[in-house]
């Protein structure tokens, strides 16, 4: 081999180090593509559970039925003159 084809194949090698081992190499970008990707479903899964709460939020804001079905379901709250029946549970 010439040394100018020697330097221009040196110069070739170099020039391609950072496609295949460098900081933006394919490899990084598929990696990084990876992530993007289930940073996305991790943000679409959390949108959806954020639009239900929106959603009682308003309900809790606006309507007192919500807040009454609260009551008696995370507090035991009964209305007045009303009788709590409880049924116990079987266990098989």
């Amino acid at each position: 081999m010439k040394w100018p084809t020697l330097i221009l194949a040196l110069l070739l090698a170099a020039l391609q180090y950072p496609l295949w081992m460098g900081k933006g190499s394919w490899g990084t970008v598929r990696q990084l593509d990876q992530q993007l990707r289930s940073q996305r479903e991790v943000n679409a899964k959390l949108e959806v559970r954020n639009a239900g709460m929106d959603a009682e939020v308003r309900d809790l804001k606006t309507g007192y039925d919500a807040i009454e079905e609260r009551a008696r379901y995370d507090l035991g709250m009964v209305k007045q003159g009303e009788v709590f029946v409880q049924l116990p549970t079987r266990k098989r």
